[in-house]
Parts: C-alpha cells; sequence; structure tokens
C-alpha cells in the first residue's frame, strides 16, 4: 500500500529539520551534542536547563501539596489557584487583566500551549509566519498541522527583522504569526516598533498572533513588552509563558496562555484532548512561586546577566564574535573570524577540541536561512558559575587547537 502524502510523523520531523534527504529519521542536534558532550567529557553548553534548582520554597509547595493529597487529575483548564495566580501576574507586571474562568488554560508547559494553539487554528491551505531562525518545536507543529511554514529572516548583528522582508511575508494565507520573545535561539528582546509592526500586519491580513514569552522575565536593561498590551492586539493575540525558565523547574511541565474569550475556548476544545490535565501538586507550588517578591524577579535576571557575561568572555578569548544577547539563556557566535565557515562541523568538533558542547544555529533554520546563519553557534550560560568559568577557559584555548 504506497501513500503519495507523507504521514503527520514525517511532516513533523521535516518541520523540525530531522528528515534526511534519504528519508531516513535522525536524531535532534540536542541529543547529538549531549551524546557527544557525554562521550567526551566536555561540559554541554547545548540545551537550555538550569543545573541548579529554583527557589527551595517552591520545592516545598509541591512536597506540601503531595503530602496532603493533591494528587489526582487537576480541572482540565488547570486549578483555580493557578488560574488566578496567572492572572494577577499579568495584572501586576503589564496592566493585563484576564479573565481567570474564561480566558486562561493551565498546560503541561510552553510546548502543549503552542501545539494547542498551533492545532486549534491552522491546516493544509494556511500559512503560519515564524522569525527564524526558529524553535524547533514550532517547526514540528506547524508541520504537523499540514500548514505551510513561511519565515522572515533575523539578521545579525541585532537580530531584527528587515521591514521589507516581514511585509513581503505576509499573504492572504498566512492565518497565524507566531512570535517567541524574548527570542530563542538569538537572544534578541524586540523593541516596541518591531512589535507594533507585527501586530498592524496581522490585522491588515486578519492573522492570529500567538506568542510565546517564557523568557519574558529573564532579559538584561531591557523591558520585555507583552504583544497583548499593545493597541490592536488583545482581540487576537494568545500569550504563552511558563514557570520552567522563570523559576528553574523545567522537569515540571507547567506553563499557561491566555488571551480573549472565542480563542482561548478553541485552544481548550484541542488540549483536553493532547495531555487533559497535569502535574496537580506542581499548579499549586507555581501558584505560590508566581507571587513572589519583586526582588526575586529582579534577582534572576541580574544573576543571569553576571552568567552571560563570564560565558562571553571566554568566547572572546578563542577569537569568536560574539553577539550579546538583551535577553534568554543564549548567546551566539560567529566563527568565521576563526576562518571556520561550518559552525554544525565546529560544533561536531568542538567537544574534542576544547571540552565544551554547544549548537549550530543553522538547525534553527530552512535550507535558505541555514546558508545565511552558516558560520552561527549558539551557547547556553544558564549554568553554574563555576561551570561557566571552566568553559570560559576551555574556549580561550579555541584559536590554538584549530
Amino acid at each position: 500500500m504506497t501513500h503519495s502524502l507523507p504521514a503527520p510523523w514525517q511532516r513533523a520531523a521535516t518541520g523540525a529539520n530531522l528528515l534526511g534527504t534519504d528519508g531516513a529519521l535522525g536524531v535532534t542536534i540536542f541529543e547529538e551534542m549531549t551524546t557527544l558532550a557525554m562521550q567526551t567529557g566536555a561540559i554541554n553548553l547545548g540545551q537550555g536547563f538550569p543545573d541548579e534548582d529554583g527557589p527551595a520554597e517552591i520545592k516545598a509547595a509541591a512536597q506540601a501539596a503531595i503530602a496532603e493529597g493533591s494528587n489526582q487529575y487537576a480541572p482540565g483548564k488547570g486549578i483555580p489557584q493557578l488560574r488566578r495566580a496567572v492572572s494577577a501576574h499579568q495584572s501586576r507586571f503589564y496592566g493585563l487583566e484576564p479573565d481567570p474562568d474564561t480566558e486562561i488554560i493551565i498546560t503541561t508547559g510552553a510546548t502543549e500551549a503552542i501545539a494547542a494553539s498551533l492545532l486549534a487554528f491552522v491546516g493544509p491551505g494556511d500559512e503560519v509566519l515564524t522569525f527564524e531562525p526558529f524553535y524547533d518545536s514550532y517547526g514540528a507543529i506547524i508541520g504537523l498541522s499540514g500548514a505551510a511554514h513561511v519565515t522572515a529572516p533575523l539578521l545579525a548583528p541585532d537580530f531584527l527583522p528587515d521591514t521589507a522582508a516581514l511585509e513581503s511575508a505576509f499573504t492572504r494565507r498566512t492565518k497565524v504569526v507566531l512570535l517567541n520573545n524574548p527570542h530563542n535561539p538569538t537572544g534578541a528582546v524586540f523593541p516596541r516598533e518591531v512589535l507594533q509592526r507585527v501586530v498592524d500586519l496581522a490585522r491588515k491580513h486578519d492573522a492570529i498572533i500567538i506568542t510565546d514569552e517564557v523568557y519574558e522575565h529573564l532579559t538584561f536593561g531591557v523591558r520585555h513588552i507583552p504583544v497583548a498590551t499593545l493597541p490592536g492586539a488583545a482581540d487576537r493575540t494568545i500569550t504563552i509563558s511558563s514557570a520552567g525558565k522563570t523559576f528553574s523547574f523545567t522537569g515540571w511541565k507547567v506553563g499557561w496562555l491566555s488571551g480573549p474569550e472565542h480563542l482561548v475556548a478553541a485552544v481548550r476544545t484541542v488540549k483536553q484532548f493532547l495531555t487533559y490535565s497535569s502535574g496537580t501538586p506542581f499548579q499549586s507550588a507555581i501558584a505560590a512561586a508566581l507571587a513572589l517578591p519583586d526582588e526575586f524577579y529582579e534577582g534572576i535576571s541580574a544573576t543571569l546577566r553576571q552568567k552571560r557575561d563570564i560565558l562571553s568572555e571566554g568566547l572572546r578569548a578563542a577569537g569568536l564574535r560574539v553577539f550579546t544577547p538583551d535577553g534568554t539563556y543564549f548567546v551566539n557566535v560567529d566563527t568565521s573570524p576563526l576562518g571556520i565557515r561550518d559552525s554544525v562541523d565546529l560544533a561536531r568538533r568542538l567537544p574534542g577540541l576544547v571540552g565544551v558542547a554547544a549548537i549550530p544555529v543553522p538547525v534553527f533554520c530552512h535550507p535558505e536561512g541555514a546558508e545565511r546563519t552558516r558560520s552561527l553557534l549558539r551557547f547556553a550560560f544558564c549554568k553554574r558559575n563555576d561551570i561557566l568559568e571552566e568553559a570560559a577557559t576551555r574556549l580561550a584555548t579555541l584559536r590554538d587547537r584549530l
């Protein structure tokens, strides 16, 4: 029995750059680099997860919830306590007032929120527009949905979009604009005028905006602007965030989304048949976490900024061109000052050369974008200071080892 159309898993794999030209399924670059790091004993600065837990009081809250018996299904849209906490967080930081009963859903991490939102609104014949480079799960879910994935490039050194290219990327088939701000993998934090341009174009083309803001509190000296606060955005924007990045509990997989009732109801319809609900005791712990004082939020940003600077110093000493990020866990470098044009090749050699693993930026791109970002490498700096200092020392020897 032959199928002319690719199976859904093949569309997902193609969207995430996992399917070879021969149709064979590859492993993710994260898996490949993690394996290499383990084989060589390298410091793994590939995948973006912290190597330290978040605040002890949040852990204690989860342990207390388990002990008290919060171990059965949560309501499909999340426990009321956490939905109220998300609403209070949006109000406290941004002046947004989503209704906890009708305009907020708790999800299994931001990843499920993104998947449920895309699967709710797009299918074959539609287009989803993202910036490029793009987080790999976007490509996978767009592929799974059957929609076409259209990109607008983010250009070094500041990784802001070219206005003309952004405008021309919109068409009459653009159904969803999927934004990531602060942006992974580039570390860009988009200024108001860039975000407003996206909103204006989305309105012009009657597109829904899905905005992934998981790094909202991890910015360095610039303010995060939620898309939903901009003129013309509120009635067409789904805002997504999660606890993993802010509180350093990535394994708990607690995320949320908010937006106008008619859009949230559509997403909830899909979400309830993906996981229904998850992580009941973790939900109540994150409700407590969201109420932590301003000093906590200021502290995580200041701590991460210091980590960024420790690693960046080592990368500069290696002779690499460092693009200093305004947010996220990640710093990108250009390898071409060392005469290296192929960052994928260097990423495969780096663990053996200097004992550090990183992720090549071209894997976050379609072929044309991969060519444009050929010499770029991404390093994660969400690790302990002593680990980063050791990585910086090792990286400083790179030039001599090539």
